[in-house]
Protein backbone atom coordinates (compact mmCIF):
# COMPACT_ATOMS: atom_id res chain seq x y z
CA UNK A 1 0.00 0.00 0.00
CA UNK A 2 2.65 2.50 0.98
CA UNK A 3 5.47 1.44 -1.32
CA UNK A 4 4.64 1.63 -5.06
CA UNK A 5 7.83 -0.22 -5.91
CA UNK A 6 9.64 -2.74 -3.74
CA UNK A 7 12.93 -1.09 -4.66
CA UNK A 8 11.70 2.37 -3.71
CA UNK A 9 11.76 3.45 -0.09
CA UNK A 10 9.38 6.05 1.26
CA UNK A 11 10.23 8.96 3.48
CA UNK A 12 8.50 9.21 6.85
CA UNK A 13 6.31 11.98 5.47
CA UNK A 14 5.27 9.93 2.45
CA UNK A 15 4.50 6.90 4.60
CA UNK A 16 2.42 8.81 7.13
CA UNK A 17 0.65 10.93 4.50
CA UNK A 18 -0.05 7.81 2.47
CA UNK A 19 -1.66 6.02 5.40
CA UNK A 20 -3.77 9.05 6.31
CA UNK A 21 -4.98 9.94 2.83
CA UNK A 22 -5.71 6.34 1.79
CA UNK A 23 -7.83 5.74 4.89
CA UNK A 24 -11.52 5.63 4.08
CA UNK A 25 -14.63 3.79 5.12
CA UNK A 26 -14.69 0.48 3.26
CA UNK A 27 -18.11 -1.19 3.15
CA UNK A 28 -17.32 -4.54 1.55
CA UNK A 29 -14.55 -6.88 2.66
CA UNK A 30 -12.97 -10.11 1.50
CA UNK A 31 -13.23 -13.14 3.80
CA UNK A 32 -9.44 -13.42 4.03
CA UNK A 33 -8.29 -14.04 7.59
CA UNK A 34 -6.38 -11.38 9.50
CA UNK A 35 -3.98 -13.11 11.86
CA UNK A 36 -4.16 -12.27 15.54
CA UNK A 37 -0.57 -11.05 15.73
CA UNK A 38 -1.32 -8.37 13.13
CA UNK A 39 -4.32 -7.21 15.13
CA UNK A 40 -2.22 -7.11 18.28
CA UNK A 41 0.47 -5.10 16.49
CA UNK A 42 -2.10 -2.57 15.26
CA UNK A 43 -3.58 -2.08 18.71
CA UNK A 44 -0.17 -1.90 20.36
CA UNK A 45 0.97 0.85 17.98
CA UNK A 46 -2.35 2.70 18.26
CA UNK A 47 -2.03 2.71 22.05
CA UNK A 48 0.68 5.36 21.61
CA UNK A 49 -2.17 7.81 21.00
CA UNK A 50 -2.12 10.73 23.45
CA UNK A 51 -4.44 10.93 26.43
CA UNK A 52 -4.84 13.43 29.24
CA UNK A 53 -2.59 12.53 32.20
CA UNK A 54 -1.82 9.30 30.31
CA UNK A 55 -5.17 7.87 31.43
CA UNK A 56 -5.53 5.72 28.27
CA UNK A 57 -9.33 5.52 28.60
CA UNK A 58 -9.96 3.14 25.70
CA UNK A 59 -11.21 -0.44 25.80
CA UNK A 60 -11.45 -2.69 22.74
CA UNK A 61 -13.28 -5.99 22.22
CA UNK A 62 -11.99 -7.92 19.19
CA UNK A 63 -14.50 -10.35 17.68
CA UNK A 64 -14.20 -12.90 14.90
CA UNK A 65 -15.55 -16.29 13.88
CA UNK A 66 -18.58 -17.67 15.73
CA UNK A 67 -18.55 -14.90 18.33
CA UNK A 68 -18.83 -12.26 15.60
CA UNK A 69 -21.69 -14.19 14.03
CA UNK A 70 -23.44 -14.42 17.40
CA UNK A 71 -23.05 -10.67 17.89
CA UNK A 72 -24.48 -9.93 14.45
CA UNK A 73 -27.40 -12.30 15.04
CA UNK A 74 -28.21 -10.71 18.41
CA UNK A 75 -28.63 -7.32 16.76
CA UNK A 76 -30.34 -8.39 13.56
CA UNK A 77 -32.81 -10.64 15.38
CA UNK A 78 -33.64 -8.05 18.04
CA UNK A 79 -36.55 -6.69 16.06
CA UNK A 80 -35.41 -3.13 16.78
CA UNK A 81 -35.01 -1.14 13.61
CA UNK A 82 -32.21 1.49 13.53
CA UNK A 83 -34.66 4.27 12.70
CA UNK A 84 -36.69 3.41 15.83
CA UNK A 85 -33.93 2.70 18.33
CA UNK A 86 -33.17 5.11 21.15
CA UNK A 87 -29.68 6.56 21.58
CA UNK A 88 -29.92 6.47 25.35
CA UNK A 89 -26.20 6.21 26.21
CA UNK A 90 -25.00 9.12 24.13
CA UNK A 91 -26.06 10.97 20.98
CA UNK A 92 -23.76 10.93 17.98
CA UNK A 93 -25.73 13.37 15.83
CA UNK A 94 -27.68 16.57 16.65
CA UNK A 95 -31.46 16.34 17.00
CA UNK A 96 -31.77 18.68 14.02
CA UNK A 97 -29.14 18.90 11.29
CA UNK A 98 -28.10 22.33 10.03
CA UNK A 99 -25.69 23.70 7.43
CA UNK A 100 -23.09 22.91 6.33
CA UNK A 101 -23.49 19.52 8.00
CA UNK A 102 -26.85 18.66 6.46
CA UNK A 103 -25.53 19.11 2.92
CA UNK A 104 -22.39 17.06 3.61
CA UNK A 105 -24.42 14.26 5.20
CA UNK A 106 -26.85 14.07 2.31
CA UNK A 107 -24.11 14.21 -0.30
CA UNK A 108 -22.21 11.19 1.01
CA UNK A 109 -25.44 9.23 1.51
CA UNK A 110 -26.68 9.91 -2.02
CA UNK A 111 -23.24 9.10 -3.45
CA UNK A 112 -23.20 5.70 -1.73
CA UNK A 113 -26.72 4.80 -2.81
CA UNK A 114 -26.03 5.91 -6.38
CA UNK A 115 -23.05 3.56 -6.56
CA UNK A 116 -25.26 0.74 -5.30
CA UNK A 117 -28.09 1.63 -7.67
CA UNK A 118 -30.48 2.30 -4.79
CA UNK A 119 -33.18 4.85 -5.55
CA UNK A 120 -34.32 7.48 -3.06
CA UNK A 121 -37.64 5.70 -2.47
CA UNK A 122 -36.24 2.18 -2.19
CA UNK A 123 -36.53 2.08 1.58
CA UNK A 124 -36.18 -1.70 1.88
CA UNK A 125 -32.89 -1.69 -0.03
CA UNK A 126 -31.63 1.21 2.09
CA UNK A 127 -32.47 -0.74 5.23
CA UNK A 128 -30.73 -3.84 3.91
CA UNK A 129 -27.60 -1.83 3.18
CA UNK A 130 -27.68 -0.29 6.65
CA UNK A 131 -28.06 -3.74 8.21
CA UNK A 132 -24.73 -4.70 6.65
CA UNK A 133 -23.19 -2.57 9.39
CA UNK A 134 -24.09 -5.29 11.84
CA UNK A 135 -22.20 -7.98 9.94
CA UNK A 136 -19.20 -5.62 9.85
CA UNK A 137 -19.68 -5.50 6.06
CA UNK A 138 -18.47 -9.13 5.98
CA UNK A 139 -15.05 -8.22 7.40
CA UNK A 140 -13.40 -11.13 9.23
CA UNK A 141 -12.69 -8.97 12.27
CA UNK A 142 -14.91 -6.62 14.23
CA UNK A 143 -13.87 -4.23 16.95
CA UNK A 144 -16.13 -2.76 19.63
CA UNK A 145 -14.79 0.34 21.40
CA UNK A 146 -15.99 1.29 24.87
CA UNK A 147 -15.24 3.88 27.53
CA UNK A 148 -15.96 4.08 31.25
CA UNK A 149 -19.15 6.10 31.73
CA UNK A 150 -17.64 7.90 34.74
CA UNK A 151 -15.09 9.67 32.53
CA UNK A 152 -15.68 13.10 31.05
CA UNK A 153 -15.64 14.59 27.55
CA UNK A 154 -11.87 14.98 27.45
CA UNK A 155 -11.45 11.22 27.63
CA UNK A 156 -13.82 10.85 24.68
CA UNK A 157 -11.44 13.07 22.71
CA UNK A 158 -8.61 10.73 23.72
CA UNK A 159 -10.63 7.71 22.60
CA UNK A 160 -11.19 9.36 19.22
CA UNK A 161 -7.46 9.82 18.74
CA UNK A 162 -6.93 6.15 19.61
CA UNK A 163 -9.57 5.04 17.11
CA UNK A 164 -7.97 7.13 14.36
CA UNK A 165 -4.61 5.61 15.25
CA UNK A 166 -6.07 2.13 14.83
CA UNK A 167 -7.28 2.98 11.34
CA UNK A 168 -3.96 4.52 10.28
CA UNK A 169 -1.98 1.58 11.66
CA UNK A 170 -4.27 -0.76 9.73
CA UNK A 171 -3.52 1.07 6.48
CA UNK A 172 0.21 0.66 7.09
CA UNK A 173 -0.47 -3.08 6.93
CA UNK A 174 -2.57 -3.04 3.74
CA UNK A 175 -5.77 -3.40 5.74
CA UNK A 176 -8.89 -1.27 5.59
CA UNK A 177 -11.47 -0.28 8.17
CA UNK A 178 -14.90 1.23 8.60
CA UNK A 179 -15.73 2.98 11.88
CA UNK A 180 -19.38 2.33 12.76
CA UNK A 181 -21.38 4.36 15.25
CA UNK A 182 -24.40 2.22 14.30
CA UNK A 183 -23.48 -0.31 16.98
CA UNK A 184 -23.73 2.16 19.88
CA UNK A 185 -27.49 2.13 20.54
CA UNK A 186 -27.55 -1.69 20.50
CA UNK A 187 -25.66 -1.92 23.78
CA UNK A 188 -28.37 -4.13 25.33
CA UNK A 189 -27.85 -6.72 22.61
CA UNK A 190 -24.05 -6.45 22.50
CA UNK A 191 -23.04 -6.43 26.15
CA UNK A 192 -24.32 -9.92 27.06
CA UNK A 193 -22.60 -11.46 24.02
CA UNK A 194 -19.22 -9.88 24.78
CA UNK A 195 -19.58 -9.79 28.57
CA UNK A 196 -19.07 -6.02 28.68
CA UNK A 197 -19.53 -4.46 32.15
CA UNK A 198 -22.39 -2.03 32.63
CA UNK A 199 -20.02 0.79 33.60
CA UNK A 200 -18.69 0.82 30.04
CA UNK A 201 -20.45 2.75 27.26
CA UNK A 202 -20.29 1.25 23.79
CA UNK A 203 -19.03 4.11 21.63
CA UNK A 204 -18.75 2.48 18.21
CA UNK A 205 -17.73 -0.58 16.27
CA UNK A 206 -15.22 -1.00 13.47
CA UNK A 207 -14.84 -3.43 10.59
CA UNK A 208 -11.26 -4.56 9.88
CA UNK A 209 -10.02 -6.58 6.94
CA UNK A 210 -9.02 -6.60 3.29
CA UNK A 211 -11.02 -4.51 0.83
CA UNK A 212 -13.13 -6.23 -1.81
CA UNK A 213 -12.23 -3.98 -4.73
CA UNK A 214 -14.88 -5.61 -6.95
CA UNK A 215 -17.76 -4.07 -4.99
CA UNK A 216 -19.21 -0.77 -6.27
CA UNK A 217 -19.65 0.75 -2.80
CA UNK A 218 -15.88 0.75 -2.39
CA UNK A 219 -15.56 3.23 -5.23
CA UNK A 220 -16.91 5.92 -2.91
CA UNK A 221 -14.50 8.75 -2.23
CA UNK A 222 -16.05 11.30 0.09
CA UNK A 223 -15.16 14.93 -0.44
CA UNK A 224 -13.30 17.09 2.04
CA UNK A 225 -13.86 20.80 2.54
CA UNK A 226 -11.04 23.13 1.42
CA UNK A 227 -8.83 24.58 4.13
CA UNK A 228 -10.47 27.98 3.72
CA UNK A 229 -13.69 26.59 5.17
CA UNK A 230 -12.27 25.43 8.47
CA UNK A 231 -8.84 26.99 9.02
CA UNK A 232 -8.00 30.47 10.30
CA UNK A 233 -4.42 31.65 10.32
CA UNK A 234 -4.28 34.28 13.06
CA UNK A 235 -1.19 36.49 12.87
Amino acid sequence: MLAPDENMSLTAQEAVDGALTSRRSVRAFLPHRVDEQTIRDILRVAARAPSGANMQPWKVYVVSGSKKEKLSSAILSSGVRPEKITWDEYKYYPDQFFEPYQTRRRAVGFALYNLLGIGRREVDRMRAQHDRNFTFFDAPVGLIFTIDRRLNKGSWVDLGMFIQSVMVAARARDLHTCPQAAFAPYHREIKPVLDIPQEEIIVCGMALGYEDVSKPENQLRSERAPLEEFVSFVR
